[in-house]
């Protein structure tokens, strides 16, 4: 009987405590999962004439980070994360975009743009930009057999570059991923739902996000917000294979959040 009780005790506690995660992650979420809703809203219907939608979509964004400040559900230093990614990201697109390039592009008009691209597409990428720095101070991330910082920044400046140099040169980045778990195998991540602390490998981890943003791309190229070559005719799913793409783009984000926040090393067990 008291062996019984006990179970039920760990499993409601179990249960409770899988919720609170998930209450945790939407929240960590919230600008990506704004963007998302209105892009997928506006997909479904915009009635607004003369204003374009991806005009509509910028000033919305604009206006929902003004609203978190003003309720303090987002940090000066969230914001600022938010504005730098904004610019690592326009860099890329400009690029991307281009004519000579053409990786993807943005059928919709718009006035609040530069080139081929709309001022609301760097709020996509701050979206896990934010999320990484949103989500660091809530579960109050540690780590163990974490790499010098300097070896991480090397790496990913090196993932930038090869977004742009393989266009040109060999593709790089199944060597640069190979690089990184070579970093990071040993890496786990230990965080905080209640009390207790959890653990995952950190290169596990990235891919379950990478995951989670490569099904958020399907939904925004149904959505019309960018298509590639391939869904110029009809729309069609994003192949899996781009998952590696966003992979380095999460080691990407994860590294430039750890260049200002601290990197708070796990005691080993038994440590005083």
């Amino acid at each position: 009987m008291h062996r019984h009780r006990s179970d039920r005790g760990r499993l409601k506690h179990g249960l409770h405590e899988f919720w609170l995660f998930g209450v945790k992650q939407a929240y960590a979420c919230l600008f990506g999962g704004f963007m998302l809703a209105i892009m997928l809203g506006t997909r479904l219907w915009y009635p607004i004439e003369g204003l374009h939608r991806y005009d509509f979509i910028f000033i919305a964004a604009v206006l929902f980070q003004l609203v978190l400040l003003a309720l303090r559900l987002e940090t000066l230093r969230e914001a600022l994360v938010i504005v730098v990614f904004h610019a690592v990201a326009t860099v890329m697109e400009l690029f991307k975009t281009s004519d000579a390039i053409g990786s993807w592009v943005y059928p919709e008009d718009f006035v609040f743009g530069i080139g081929n691209v709309p001022l609301f597409t760097g709020f996509m990428y701050s979206a896990v930009g934010s999320y990484i720095a949103r989500i660091w101070r809530i579960f109050e991330f540690e780590f163990s057999h974490y790499p010098p910082k300097v070896w991480t920044v090397w790496l990913v400046i090196a993932i930038y570059l090869n977004f742009f140099s393989h266009h040109f040169m060999p593709d790089l980045r199944w060597g640069l991923l190979l690089i990184t778990v070579m970093l990071f195998w040993r890496t786990t991540i230990y965080f905080r739902v209640v009390r207790t602390p959890r653990r995952m490998p950190l290169l596990l981890g990235w891919f379950l996000v990478a995951l989670f943003i490569w099904i958020a791309e399907n939904i925004a190229t149904w959505a019309n917000i960018w298509i590639y070559p391939n869904q110029s005719g009809s729309w069609e799913l994003v192949p899996f294979a781009k998952i590696s793409s966003w992979y380095m783009l999460m080691l990407l984000s994860f590294v430039l959040i750890s260049v200002i926040n601290d990197v708070r090393i796990r005691a080993p067990s038994g440590a005083p």
